[in-house]
């Protein structure tokens, strides 16, 4: 088996991610720059070796690359990088010294949508720092495996769910009040008509990804990869569920999207903008083809398990709390 290098494998995809490789006999390296806890416990964390950079720190003395370099891993999984300067100066010492780097991008590489499900041939638009940053890395990272023999693959995740922490609600943000507000049977307030689309995926699903593109390396070596569930859901299909699931009829309105910003926490309605400007769907088909992988949860499937953790954790209160 494998040495791996995951570079921020504590986090939301971590949690699954590492107990996979664990049990699939890998030996498994997570980079992380303090002692932050998976979402879940699992006893294969006992056979991961824990390794303290601080990436940002490193990367200005210039010695976080070497630092990967030297721990001489088979395959290096970065999850937290975020620009294209990080990006090349991991590449550079890592080239010749690895068989296969795996980058975690995203869906907002796409920006808006000409046709839906957009697959991983339609052509980039983004918009958005963080968008654009991570565009311009999974530019440069491709070409240099077509190019220049790196031995890159990209996968871009949706917006990412699971047990342990507050999803994409049906609002279009993050505050989890959401889901309280629905669960009292309230009338929730939606921008527009409710129509634009939110594309989620259970972090599992993104682990179990991940492995699918270890497991066929020369085929996924120079491919970017949609990471997301089956189907997307608009905003109205979504909340509409979610009553549905706390026993009541729906109860919704709607504003237009600058009316309905007025009445919201401007932090909160800028997500909203961020994510419904975007209104991403987007196709497995790809990753079902070249890899024969297909996401086992559907969204409101992913959504309602990580709302039960947050109903079980006080996140979350109903009429009864």
């Amino acid at each position: 088996m494998a040495k791996v290098v995951i570079i921020g494998g504590s986090g939301h995809v971590g949690t699954y991610l590492v107990p996979r490789l664990v049990e699939a006999g890998h030996q498994v390296v997570n980079i992380t720059r303090g002692h932050r806890k998976p979402y879940l416990p699992n006893a294969a964390w006992d056979r991961v070796e824990t390794v303290l950079i601080d990436r940002d720190a490193a990367e200005r003395e210039g010695s976080f690359g070497t630092a990967i370099a030297a721990l001489e891993a088979d395959i290096v999984i970065d999850m937290i990088c975020f620009t294209l300067p990080s990006a090349r100066h991991l590449v550079e010492a890592l080239r010749g010294k690895v068989q296969h780097f795996i980058h975690c991008g995203t869906i907002w590489v796409y920006g808006h949508n000409t046709a839906v499900p957009a697959t991983e041939e339609q052509p980039l638009n983004p918009f958005g720092e963080y968008g654009t940053h991570k565009a311009a890395i999974e530019r440069y990272l491709l070409d240099e495996a077509r190019r220049r023999g790196f031995p890159a693959t990209v996968f871009r995740p949706g917006h990412i769910v699971g047990p342990g922490w507050a999803p994409l609600n049906p609002a279009g943000h993050f505050n989890a009040e959401v889901f309280s507000k629905i669960a009292r049977g309230e009338e929730l307030t939606l921008p527009n008509f409710g129509l634009e689309t939110v594309h989620h995926v259970h972090a599992d699903d993104l682990a179990r990804l991940v492995m699918a593109i270890i497991s066929s390396r020369s085929t996924s070596v120079g491919e970017a990869f949609n990471a997301v569930s089956p189907q997307a859901v608009n905003l109205r299909g979504y909340a509409e569920a979610t009553y549905r699931w706390f026993g009541h009829e729906p109860k919704l309105s709607y504003l237009p999207f600058e009316q309905w910003k007025a009445g919201q926490d401007a932090d909160e309605a800028n997500a909203t903008w961020e994510h419904i400007v975007r209104s991403p769907s987007h196709s497995m088909e790809k990753a079902r083809r070249l890899l024969g992988f297909m996401p086992r949860y559907a969204s409101l499937e992913a959504v309602q398990e990580a709302v039960g953790w947050l109903i079980d954790n006080g996140k979350v209160r109903g009429p009864q709390d």
